[in-house]
């Protein structure tokens, strides 16, 4: 009964699609042709091997829905065009099956049944080309982030890359190369999160198993707030802004800092500015030169007490960074000036000269800064 109409049905949907579709409404030519006929076509012919045997697998046959979806991103269109098509396509198809039907003298029951066939068999082929349309999604999402990685590597690359390739990988990327930017950093399990919250036109990456964003125009006008707010609740740093001659450094600087943050180094709520903890910085990444400095500056203080030594060590930094002023120390450490004078009697019998040789005071402040972050 229904095999007959096939292609007069085939004809009918195509040129209703063409009619009513505005997306679809051109000559039927080239693959984008060949793709509206194909599945057309194999639409009725699946449909009528379904009515003839409803368990068969239709494995094979939904390949065709499945290309038509992702052919639809690759145009750059929704699936909004094709689903009409494929509503058009329906009420096409029941209008002449109904008419064969009933000429046939096919009772109601019947045809109430092939009505619902059809469109729960329009609504397979719909999620076919919704599955089709998320692969190729997923794919080309895929390959952006490959690409936008490869440039991050290149940006951050030392010694810098030739502006040629930059350039052309900037064009690969689809992202337009800064004049001025920064990188951020933060650990890699946080990079999703962050990704979502940053500006738009952040490229974030991961490089080298640490989370990476390169923020073009961090100075401009709103922009520390915008990232200020993007940061919150996680772990991150800020390197300095520059030139893209400069975003090596400025990479490097910030991993260092998110080192230093995990290592309890450094203590910071949210974004952490490098150019902001430089001194810090310099403290934390030369531990082991500040660990030897203390070992030497510090050994007198070795036979005091745990508790005791922990007094002198802090009486020690607060003397080296308010300059022997007893009243300032006595201030930033909460205590009375008569119990700091004492304090400051019994350290300079400790350290002796050094407490008036500068050369001394500097590495006595860089050992004590570290001791006191440990």
């Amino acid at each position: 009964m229904i095999e007959p109409e096939l292609p007069a049905i085939s004809e009918e949907i195509l040129a209703t699609i063409a009619r009513e579709v505005p997306e679809y409404a051109r000559p039927l030519e080239g693959s984008f042709g060949r793709g509206i006929k194909t599945g057309v076509t194999e639409a009725l012919r699946q449909f009528v091997a379904l009515i003839r045997d409803p368990d068969a697998d239709r494995a094979s046959g939904r390949e065709v829905y499945i290309a038509l979806g992702r052919g639809e991103l690759v145009q750059g269109r929704t699936l909004d065009s094709l689903q009409s098509a494929y509503r058009v396509g329906a009420r096409v198809a029941w209008r002449r099956v109904a008419a064969a039907g009933r000429r046939a003298g096919l009772q109601a029951e019947v045809l109430s049944l092939l009505a619902e066939s059809i469109f729960a068999y329009i609504d397979r082929l719909s999620a076919d080309s919704v599955e089709g349309y998320a692969q190729a999604q997923s794919e080309q999402e895929g390959e952006r982030q490959r690409r936008r990685r490869a440039l991050a590597e290149l940006l951050l690359r030392e010694p810098p890359t030739e502006e040629a390739d930059l350039r052309a990988a900037s064009r690969a990327a689809g992202w337009p190369l800064p004049r001025r930017a920064a990188a951020l950093a933060c650990p890699e399990e946080e990079l999703g999160r962050l990704r979502r919250r940053l500006p738009a036109d952040a490229l974030v990456a991961s490089v080298e198993g640490t989370g990476c964003a390169i923020v073009p125009d961090p100075e401009g006008p709103g922009r520390g707030e915008e990232l200020s707010r993007a940061a919150e609740g996680s772990s991150t740093a800020l390197g300095p802004p520059g030139g893209r001659e400069e975003l090596a450094a400025s990479w490097a600087l910030a991993r260092a800092a998110l080192r230093a943050r995990e290592g309890k180094a450094l203590a910071a709520e949210g974004l952490l500015a490098v150019d902001e903890h430089l001194g810090e910085l310099l403290v934390a990444e030369a531990r082991p030169i500040t660990e030897r400095i203390g070992a030497r500056r510090l050994a007198s203080l070795d036979e005091l007490t745990d508790k005791a030594r922990a007094r002198m060590e802090e009486t020690a930094l607060a003397y080296l960074q308010r300059q022997g002023n007893a009243a300032a120390i006595a201030r930033a450490l909460h205590l009375h000036p008569q119990t700091v004078r004492h304090r400051l009697a019994r350290l300079r019998r400790l350290l002796g000269e050094q407490l008036d040789d500068p050369r001394a005071r500097f590495e006595l402040e860089a050992a004590l800064r570290a001791r006191a972050t440990n």
